[in-house]
């Protein structure tokens, strides 16, 4: 009896299997109960972190609930026996990657422990929330890490003074940073320790250093346990839009390790970043990271010069070496293999196969996630991504079964292997210029597969020996990387994932062609096709929302002032309207002049009384083409003031006082946009300055949490599983005014 096409059948489903648990490579140490007072106590944290939630509001900065929380915070610090200082001020940050300032009033708290005198260490972590949820990991979970690891370090000899600072501010635009950089503290500080969250779950990645990277790596390696890192995440995050209060404090230079959870990114900025779902273990891997990190830097900075390229193995060992010896390693290896494709005559066809296959997994990706997409508008994925993610992987499998047994039949094992880690060099090569740390994951599984090539001319199986060393090497780095980027891409595009995964799997794949070719071509493209379609039939039939993973949705009525219109808008991510909401009216996508993001629309009732935002401009001055105009806000009850400026208006700073911003110069496109957050904002004196000579239409917004009663019907018909991410429920007003 034949049995290649079960044995081709078994082999996929391994494969897919194997993808589906990549994620455990890197496991959350447990919690435990820490057994002496020199130990991170995650029980007495999270109980510390209880009590200053208190009822678990939203507690965005320069509001009451914020007030709350900072007495709350207060008394837990002086309860560990801190001696907290409070900083009152108004300042403004420029909006990184982004044309804008925000400006606030907020409160700083910093406390010192140490000796007086000498370079300090500075640990940070902010304790306000979003308008939208009580911040338990974001980034309540840093608070809490900050107070339990200043109650262990005060009872240490320290060699230098160490600085807990819990600013406010940050989910505004990185505020208080800035803030901070005021202090004259400040002025001292040498190294930094950032704790921050995009989840409530998961292993806490040091993600982000200062550059170059050779002094605050070593300190990582040296003193941590269980770490989980990479320097390819440290370069991607510099490319992504993302921020947080690292990006103010790095133009003084100082040392810096940034500490993050990124676990179910569904429940951050939401009302599901409570404390229930604050995975204990991320919690206590977090302190016992930064506890560790904590003390090797307080004996003082490492030495260590240059940059280092560095991988976590299994969340258990951290790889690392100079990038300068990376860089020389890689082109070696890309030197070595291109001769042996070229010798093996594996350049043409050999190569046409591999990238062909990468090509159309992507394609074979892309069309599946639209198919479904159409018959599921939004994320189909967000209650059970891992379905999506094996439809994906399955359809690369699909497509590179379908090339290895048609197109590249007639090639060799040994030909296909020199292709492809020829292939996978090059992409390494092209990593190098964008992200040249990221190159730490294209060396080791194609040396362990040249090094058996080399031990092949002595020892007869030492290249097929090679081949599988550098296959499993491969899964247990990029493998691994893949999954925690699943994590962090979650909102897509899912596509992506297709050649990303079909890297891993395609080794696999080679060393089976053996198997793929005892049948007829048309046999094991359709058994690829089949596991394809079965993948995506399971994505398309698992629910799109749940309890714990819920969907986008944020009610907003909005009126414009001027002429009286009021509008209801739907922000959630395309998925159709529940049909209890058509009793509001007809809704159709559009956008609202003041966003570029669509959302749902439909006609609203006005609500009276409502008024914008008054701003009164109070000066103005001009000198060499720029001119200066200073404002002053009437909030009239709006807690944030927003100024939108069309995309040519040329605004090159704003804010207040001491703190006139300049607009980041990393953003070269998009509106302008000038904020105000908070209580203070009423009465406040702002001052822009423009590079234009003409005036300037902008748009005046004003928004108050919370809709007006006749939103009640909308708030009902909201489905089961939904709730507000990133925003508010808000009642908007929208004036216009000539700058």
């Amino acid at each position: 009896m034949r049995k290649p096409p079960l044995l081709i059948a078994l082999l996929l489903l391994a494969l897919l299997g194997a993808m589906a648990v990549k994620s455990l490579l890197v496991p959350v140490p447990e919690a435990r109960t820490a057994t002496s007072a020199s130990e991170f106590n995650e029980s007495r944290a999270r109980e510390r972190l209880g009590r200053i939630l208190g009822d678990q509001q939203p507690h965005p900065a320069d509001s009451v609930a914020s007030d709350g929380v900072r007495e709350r915070l207060l008394a837990e610090m002086r309860g560990v026996g801190l001696h907290p200082q409070l900083r009152d001020q108004v300042a403004c940050n420029e909006i990184y990657k982004a044309r804008g300032v925000v400006c606030a009033r907020v409160r700083n708290l910093v406390a010192t422990i140490g000796p007086a005198n000498g370079r300090r260490l500075l640990l940070n972590a902010h304790y306000d929330s979003t308008a939208v949820g009580p911040g338990a990991g974001d980034d309540g979970a840093g608070v809490a890490t900050l107070l339990e690891v200043a109650s262990i370090l005060q009872r240490e000899p320290l060699r230098r003074p160490v600085t807990f600072l819990f600013n406010e501010g940050e989910e505004l635009g990185l505020v208080g940073a800035r803030g901070f950089l005021a202090d004259p503290l400040s002025r001292d500080v040498d190294s930094l320790i950032n704790l921050e969250a995009r989840g409530v779950s998961g292993p806490v990645n040091m993600f982000e250093t200062s550059v170059p990277n050779a002094a605050p790596v070593a300190s990582f390696a040296r003193a941590v346990d269980r770490p989980v890192a990479n320097s390819l995440a440290t370069d991607v995050y510099r490319l992504m839009p993302n921020y947080t209060d690292v990006n103010s404090f790095e133009e003084r230079g100082w040392l810096t390790l940034n500490f993050a959870m990124i676990g179910n990114e569904t429940r951050y900025h939401s009302p599901g970043d409570n404390l229930a779902a604050l995975d204990p273990r991320s919690l206590q891997h977090m302190g016992d990271q930064t506890l560790a990190v904590a003390r090797d830097l307080g004996r003082g900075v490492p030495q260590a010069t240059g940059n280092r390229i560095f991988m976590d193995v299994l969340g258990r060992w951290l790889v690392e070496l100079p990038q300068a010896i990376g860089m020389v390693v890689l082109g070696a290896l890309l030197v070595g293999f291109a001769w042996l494709a070229w010798r093996g005559k594996a350049l043409g066809r050999g190569l046409a196969v591999i990238g062909g296959s990468l090509l159309l997994a992507t394609a074979l990706a892309w069309l599946g996630t639209a198919v479904v997409g159409l018959a599921r508008p939004g994320m189909f994925w967000r209650a059970y991504p891992i379905w999506t993610h094996l439809a994906v992987y399955a359809s690369a499998l699909a497509a590179a079964v379908a090339l290895l047994a048609g197109v590249g039949r007639k090639l060799g094992v040994g030909q296909l292997r020199a292709a492809y880690w020829l292939a996978f060099l090059t992409l390494g090569a092209v990593v190098a210029v964008v992200a040249p740390r990221g190159i730490i994951y294209f060396l080791f599984p194609p040396l362990a597969f040249g090094l058996g090539v080399i031990a092949s001319r002595r020892y007869r199986h030492a290249e097929q020996a090679g081949a599988w060393i550098a296959c499993l090497l491969l899964y247990l780095t990029l493998g691994a990387m893949v999954g925690q980027l699943e994590e962090l891409l979650n909102q897509g595009p899912m596509w992506l994932f297709a050649p990303l995964g079909l890297l891993v799997m395609l080794p696999v794949l080679i060393e089976a062609k053996p198997l793929l070719v005892q049948s007829r071509a048309r046999t094991a493209i359709g058994i690829g096709a089949l596991v394809a379609l079965f993948g995506w039939a399971a994505a398309a039939a698992a629910p799109a929302y749940s309890a714990d993973r819920q969907e986008q949705f944020t009610i907003e009525h909005v009126t414009a002032t001027a002429t009286g219109r009021s509008t209801w808008s739907v922000l959630n991510d395309r998925a159709a309207l529940p049909d209890r909401f058509d009793a509001a009216g007809k809704w159709r996508l559009g956008k609202l002049p003041f966003s570029d993001r669509k959302r749902w629309m439909a006609s609203a009732a006005p609500v009276q009384g409502l008024a914008a935002p008054a701003i009164q401009v109070v000066g103005r001055s001009a000198a060499g083409g720029v001119r200066r105009v200073t404002i002053r806000i009437r909030a009239n009850g709006a807690e944030t003031i927003a100024l939108v400026a069309p995309k040519d208006a040329r605004i090159v700073a704003a804010g207040t006082g001491a703190f006139l911003r300049p607009i980041s110069r990393e953003a070269k496109e998009g509106r302008y946009v000038v904020l105000c957050f908070g209580r203070s904002c009423d009465g406040l004196a702002m001052g822009i300055v423009i590079a234009k000579a003409a005036p300037i239409d902008v748009i005046v917004l004003g928004s108050r949490s919370g809709l007006p009663a006749s939103a009640k019907p909308l708030l009902a018909a909201r489905p089961k599983f939904a709730r507000p991410q990133y925003s508010p429920d808000a009642t908007i007003t929208m004036g216009r005014l000539r700058l």
